[in-house]
């Protein structure tokens, strides 16, 4: 599972890093704990290029009855997207890359969970490979939302979690939003576990656990 994360970087290195052609933000803020329901800036492909916009985390499907379905639909898992009916049809034409430069994840330690921040060695922002939908309620309001899929851990992860979230390999960005590739199964060679030699983690105060704190302090370090 991936149910919280960190973006702190500025509107102008997210247009840098994914050379946006076409950006929907004006400002952002630093978001160190990233939850489920919460608004994140996310890249997807479109005709003029790629585009930088909000997607609510927390995927509603274009059927859904009610919006309400989001909170329970915040990851989906890659050995099973290509055959939920939620997931199948977006993974060939809804893909987005859902931009972080650290997520967080607890660690049973007897009785109590010890939270930590996994990241790149060098701090740098890296993607994770979203899903995207939009539904729209009774009155004609569009609602955009987004999941994140998960995999099986690597060796760095696998101390502290049995699931982590896809993060694509810059080289395979491209493939990932690019809206004339529809083969399902080169699609899902990319969804594995991100290379742990060029990852680490490191513990965080369990402040982290309450959505309320948002803080620069919960990406200290406490050994």
């Amino acid at each position: 599972m991936c149910g919280r994360f960190t973006i702190t970087v500025t509107l102008e290195e997210l247009i840098t890093h994914y050379l946006i052609d076409d950006s929907k933000l004006a400002t952002l803020k630093p978001n160190y704990n990233v939850a489920p329901m919460h608004n994140v800036p996310a890249v997807i492909a479109s005709d003029a290029g790629k585009r930088l916009g909000e997607l609510r985390w927390g995927l509603v499907p274009f059927w859904a009855k009610d919006e309400k379905i989001g909170s329970k639909m915040i990851n989906a898992r890659a050995e099973t997207v290509a055959e939920k009916p939620a997931f199948k049809r977006l993974l060939k034409t809804k893909r987005c890359i859902i931009p972080a430069d650290g997520f967080y994840e607890w660690k049973k330690d007897g009785t109590s969970k010890q939270p930590y921040r996994i990241l790149m060695s060098d701090g740098s922002l890296f993607s994770f490979a979203g899903l995207y939908d939009t539904w729209e309620d009774p009155e004609g309001k569009k609602l955009s939302t987004c999941t994140i899929i998960t995999t099986t851990p690597n060796s760095l992860m696998e101390d502290i979690h049995d699931r982590m979230p896809v993060i694509l390999r810059p080289e395979d960005e491209a493939d990932w939003l690019g809206r004339d590739n529809d083969d399902v199964e080169s699609l899902l060679k990319l969804l594995k576990p991100y290379d742990a030699a060029k990852m680490r983690a490191y513990k965080v105060p369990s402040a982290v656990g309450n959505v309320r704190n948002n803080s620069k302090e919960l990406l200290e370090d406490i050994g």
